[in-house]
């Protein structure tokens, strides 16, 4: 069993997240272990103050470091533990990354709140900081939901078909290709007729001109990192050819 534990100042955001569709299952099915903790229980004083203004004067307050650093202490479990700070100052959340965090069996995210950690935090516990995308949120508590849902359908057993997570976007650096279900025909609109031929080698290649085809058009940028085959550069030459005939 995995073990996830989230540190918060506001525990119950993750009630109604941690209680529905993936993540409830896989805590139903004993795959992971899920547990918010509530900062304040770890500041000791009679009104479990987690937070100070800044020395130097400014604009907001600063976690403290002491009440992060004993739940730290408390929570990890050795060389198991992978301790994430959720920050807009982290590494840039993408699905190699959710590939490299599955592999730990006990993640330890941490929630950012106002003006961010004291700095003494990253210089005395070295987290892996992480951040998932450049805009400003009011804490990390939405980052470390975003960051559990990807990283926990990736484990073994969690999806109900595995190929889901193989398939996804971004798995291979380029986008999923359509899909397309029941019913054939809605206004007026078919389904491809290879997708209705059953057989399956046109079927995939033509999903995987077509993840080609979308990656393209909508993220070219992609593109460049993504490790492509030969048959990929030849399906990649028949996409331009088409475009140039149009």
């Amino acid at each position: 069993m995995r073990r996830y534990d989230i540190l918060s100042l506001f525990p119950g955001f993750f009630q109604g997240p941690l209680s529905e569709s993936i993540l409830k299952r896989a805590q139903q099915r004993g795959i992971v272990q899920i547990t918010v903790h509530d900062l304040r229980s770890y500041a000791h004083d009679r009104h479990a103050i987690v937070d100070d203004r800044p020395y130097g004067g400014g604009a907001g307050m600063v976690l403290k470091p002491e009440p992060i650093i004993e739940a730290v202490t408390s929570l990890r479990q050795g060389q198991e533990t992978h301790l994430v700070l959720l920050t807009p100052q982290g590494r840039p959340f993408k699905q190699a990354i959710a590939q490299e965090l599955v592999e730990h069996q006990h993640l330890l995210c941490v929630c950012g709140r106002y003006e961010g950690f004291d700095e003494r935090v990253r210089d005395l516990l070295a987290p892996d900081e992480i951040s998932i995308g450049d805009y400003v949120l009011t804490g990390g508590e939405l980052p470390a939901l975003v960051l559990l849902d990807a990283v926990i359908r990736l484990i073994p057993g969690v999806l109900g078909d595995e190929d889901s997570a193989r398939y996804d976007s971004f798995v291979d650096a380029l986008l999923d290709f359509p899909h397309y279900t029941r019913p054939q025909s809605i206004q007026g609109l078919g389904v491809p007729d290879v997708l209705l031929s059953g057989d399956h080698e046109r079927i995939r290649r033509w999903r995987r001109k077509e993840a080609l085809r979308r990656t393209k058009v909508r993220r070219p940028d992609l593109l460049q990192q993504a490790f492509l085959s030969k048959e990929d550069l030849d399906l990649l030459g028949e996409i331009e050819g088409e475009q140039g005939a149009s």
